[in-house]
Order: C-alpha cells, then sequence, then structure tokens
C-alpha cells in the first residue's frame, strides 16, 4: 500500500452555523503517494441550525472519507479520535450593572471567607503572641505585624494568580486556567462518548 495519510485532529473545532468544514480546519495532515490538496479540502460536515450547538468528528468517518476518496489508502491516527464542534456564540455586552453587583458579590464573599479562616485559626491570638515574644510587651492590635501581614496576603494572591487585571506576571497558567482547561477537557470526553453518533448507532 503506497498511499499513506496521517491525521492528527484537534481536541475541539468552532464553527458557524452552515459553514462548511474541511479536514485541515479541524486536524493536521501529512500525505505520501496521494493529493495532499484534495485531502486536506475533504468536506467534512457543517453545523446546520443553533440549536445543533455542537457535533462530534469521529476518526473512522475521516477514515472512511479518504478511503472513499482516494482508493485504497493507509489512514493513520495520531493522537486525539475525535473532534467536538462547537457554533461560535455572539459575544454580549456586559451590562454595567450586573458587573457591579458580581464584582461586589465576589468581593464580600472573598473578604468574608478570609475573616472565618483568620478567625477560626485566632489569627489575632497568633499576632499578640509573636509581639509578645518580640518585644516583651502585650498589645491587643500589633499593628506593626498586622499591616505588613495583610499586604503581604494581598500581594501572594496576586502573585497566586498570575493575573494583574488583564495583565499577566509571567506565561505560566493560572491555576484558575489549568481548572478551566481540566474541565473544558473532561466536557470534551464526554461528549464524544454521549454525543457521538457512532456510539449512538452501536447502542441501538
Amino acid at each position: 500500500m503506497d498511499k499513506k495519510v496521517y491525521i492528527r485532529l484537534k481536541s475541539r473545532h468552532w464553527s458557524n452555523v452552515n459553514e462548511t468544514i474541511y479536514l485541515h480546519e479541524i486536524s493536521q495532515v501529512l500525505c505520501e503517494g496521494c493529493s495532499e490538496y484534495e485531502i486536506k479540502h475533504l468536506e467534512i460536515g457543517k453545523l446546520r441550525t443553533e440549536n445543533d450547538a455542537l457535533q462530534v468528528i469521529d476518526s473512522m468517518k475521516v477514515v472512511s472519507l479518504i478511503q472513499q476518496l482516494e482508493g485504497n489508502v493507509d489512514v493513520q491516527i495520531i493522537g486525539p479520535t475525535q473532534t467536538v464542534l462547537y457554533v461560535n456564540q455572539k459575544i454580549s455586552r456586559t451590562k454595567p450593572v450586573l458587573f457591579v453587583f458580581v464584582w461586589l458579590l465576589l468581593f464580600i464573599g472573598a473578604g468574608l471567607a478570609i475573616m472565618y479562616f483568620h478567625e477560626d485559626v485566632s489569627m489575632q491570638k497568633v499576632h499578640i503572641k509573636l509581639h509578645t515574644i518580640i518585644t516583651g510587651e502585650e498589645e491587643e492590635f500589633p499593628l506593626w505585624l498586622q499591616i505588613p501581614y495583610s499586604i503581604g496576603l494581598g500581594l501572594g494572591m496576586i502573585l497566586f494568580f498570575n493575573h494583574v487585571f488583564k495583565g499577566r506576571i509571567n506565561d505560566e497558567p493560572t491555576p484558575l486556567e489549568m481548572e478551566m482547561f481540566n474541565y473544558e477537557e473532561n466536557i470534551d470526553k464526554y461528549i464524544s462518548v454521549y454525543e457521538n453518533d457512532a456510539w449512538k448507532k452501536g447502542k441501538r
């Protein structure tokens, strides 16, 4: 078998409604002994309505379409075996009142969580004890400890989340981005199993 095609599918792809999706848009393609242009521009499918919010392109469908086009060809799938197609959603403008409400809700909630934690571990008593050990005098509000601690707590959160407003401190992904990545990856895996037409037909 002289004809060989190597395919590496993307895990996900965004498309507009009724926009034709070609193989090169959802994968990397490498060909030996056959027309690379024809295979890359092989029509895979399309999202027909906005209600059809997602669709799974299975590697077996890709192999079948390539074999119909080229005949006797060895198709090898490298990497992911499905691509999940999503409809491009229109980004709505942020409503100022809703933004302020959510910001206040998160700010107050985060502040209360920190205060509850400090109360739970008796942080006030710890600061008083440290002040007594260092100076030999007992002080109810050792501000020289509490103020730097509060500033350091805020700076520590900035460093941990690796963000200052829209700017990044370094190129490393933030913990929130890592959690979102894992969440989206799990969604893709779920969809590839339960929304895959090939598996649905097999269950019937």
